[in-house]
């Protein structure tokens, strides 16, 4: 199977050291991004292809990741999946958009393509996927960050507090910092409550999800490292991302 990946960011980069150390049991065969000598820069490193248009690593690639942005997803998984092409989506906050998360269901149905959706960089979504089978009566998540990853800079320690509403809004609010949100509310069938605080006595990004149903309840809490190419991107997004490329061509499927 030929993956491509479209955006070559810090999570392209992860992926990339993971080939190179064996973790990644996949075929990166296409790179694909605005910056040419991005996708020049990892390409060569995996003996991989450059594509110099979208068209090009659709028509070369079997399954395509998108690690770029909610604007790339808008204007590109439509097309990949009319063309019947698997796609990995780590942009999931444009799916919190009711009508074009249909959209996209819809074509990928007609077209036989599947949609991935990585876990990210949260824990549990596997127990939230399970309680939904009961019902979830409500669901929220508290995400702190160093004010760096938020793009702020801060000059007392004291924490503040820059969004308190529903996932929704959260994604467009902050669309490079809060797909965790997205996933945990596409995961559990309703639009999360959401808290983001910028805390200055912190130096990761952490995420606490509060989960009540007919199952009982339950509490996580992780405490991500920011990516060393981009302070607001968590290492777990991109390690969520490999897992999920492995797990593909895994004969024992683990978890829900």
């Amino acid at each position: 199977m030929k993956i491509g990946i479209m955006g070559c960011g810090s999570i392209a980069k992860t992926l990339v050291d993971f080939k190179l150390n064996g973790k990644l049991n996949v075929n990166l065969a296409y790179f694909y991004d605005l910056s040419l000598d991005n996708a020049k820069s990892l390409a060569q490193k995996v003996d991989a292809q450059v594509s110099d248009s979208l068209e090009n690593l659709i028509e070369n690639c079997d399954l395509i990741l998108e690690s770029a942005s909610q604007t790339a997803v808008r204007s590109s998984v439509p097309q990949i999946l009319e063309s019947g092409t698997n796609v990995i989506i780590m942009s999931v906050g444009a799916l919190l958009d009711v009508e074009f998360k249909t959209y996209l269901e819809n074509i990928a149905k007609k077209s036989g393509a599947k949609i991935y959706l990585p876990t990210g960089a949260i824990t549990g979504i596997d127990t939230v996927k399970a309680a939904r089978m009961g019902e979830i009566e409500s669901v929220s998540l508290i995400t702190r960050k160093p004010p760096l990853s938020l793009g702020l800079e801060m000059e007392d320690d004291e924490e503040i507090v820059l969004f308190d509403g529903k996932a929704s809004e959260a994604v467009k609010e902050f669309p490079k910092n809060i797909n965790v949100s997205s996933t945990l509310s596409l995961a559990a069938g309703m639009d999360a409550d959401v808290k983001i605080i910028a805390d200055p006595k912190i130096t990761r990004n952490t995420h606490e999800i509060h989960l009540k149903g007919t199952f009982g309840e339950f509490i996580t809490k992780t405490s991500n490292i920011s990516s060393p190419d981009n302070p607001k991107t968590s290492l777990l997004a991109a390690y969520s991302a490999a897992s999920l490329l492995n797990k593909l061509s895994e004969t024992i499927q683990i978890g829900t």
